[in-house]
């Protein structure tokens, strides 16, 4: 690609190098949801392997991907995200939201969705598909967790947008510390039906440490600032108060880390409170 000469100090116009892509965006994408070899990402993506082994080639080129040895007859690797591709995630969940809010919606600042809408159609599309392997997030103490303990039955996993902040008028985004008092309450249920909880944010693991001690929250909050999480599942996500936001969603996983239950969009907090506890005892 041929560049005037100002664009050689543009940043903007050195990651367009890079992502200025379709094919190389969908790689991305699809290595953040745990498609890291090639056969997955070509079914995937419906790529040609031609096509597909050029692009990786570009982006191992780029130090945005690395490559892992994990065959050796015949010769077979893992494409990695790498530091920098690390670092894309918020770009690419930018996109996501920009996407969902102006093109598949109508342009409203909303914490909820449509039953009918493409947001709610991503969500519900999760179940019966395994979580990506190894995937952890930054408790309180800064300590990655596993987004699901093997040890447990299951997991009731919850997004929430964040605690302490004054929503407005954003429909859907008001009550995560009335959400976090009735998980709480419930507790003892959920510890004697073998659940853990998991509540995540993409708040930072100071502010969620200081929400653990001011209400005496029981069980884990992590922490998505990264958009690992976001990126992997294909959240939905708001932007309000300096950062983008998680919608309000749970998400029933078994002891296999596949998902059996989705509860997407959240109308009724109490009503979904028990239902996730009826839902991830029978898993």
């Amino acid at each position: 690609m041929r560049m005037h000469n100002a664009d050689e100090t543009c940043g903007i116009a050195q990651a367009a190098l890079v992502l200025g892509d379709w094919w190389n965006v969908l790689v991305l994408r699809e290595i953040a949801r745990g498609h890291v070899r090639f056969d997955a990402l070509a079914s995937e993506i419906g790529l040609s392997r031609k096509v597909l082994t050029e692009r990786l080639g570009r982006l191992v080129a780029s130090g945005v991907l690395s490559r892992s040895l994990y065959q050796r007859r015949p010769v077979r690797y893992e494409y990695l995200l790498t530091d920098a591709g690390v670092a894309l995630l918020p770009l690419l969940v930018a996109m996501q939201d920009w996407g969902d809010r102006w093109l598949l919606g109508d342009g409203t600042l909303t914490a909820t969705a449509e039953a009918d809408g493409a947001e709610h159609a991503r969500v519900h599309s999760l179940v019966g598909n395994r979580l990506p392997s190894d995937l952890e997030l930054p408790g309180p103490e800064g300590k990655s967790l596993p987004i699901a303990p093997p040890e447990s039955t299951a997991t009731v996993l919850f997004t929430y947008p964040g605690t302490g902040v004054e929503w407005g008028p954003i429909p859907g985004a008001a009550g995560c510390t009335l959400e976090h008092r009735l998980f709480t309450d419930a507790w003892p249920d959920f510890r004697r039906a073998g659940v853990a909880l998991r509540g995540v944010s993409t708040q930072l693991p100071y502010e969620q440490a200081e929400f653990i001690q001011a209400e005496n929250i029981p069980y884990p909050l992590l922490s998505d600032t990264t958009h690992k999480l976001t990126a992997a599942l294909r959240l939905p996500t708001f932007r309000a108060a300096d950062r983008l936001r998680h919608k309000r969603l749970i998400l029933i996983i078994d002891a296999t880390q596949t998902v059996r239950h989705a509860l997407f969009p959240i109308e009724d907090i109490r009503r979904a409170v028990e239902e996730s506890l009826r839902l991830a005892s029978e898993a």
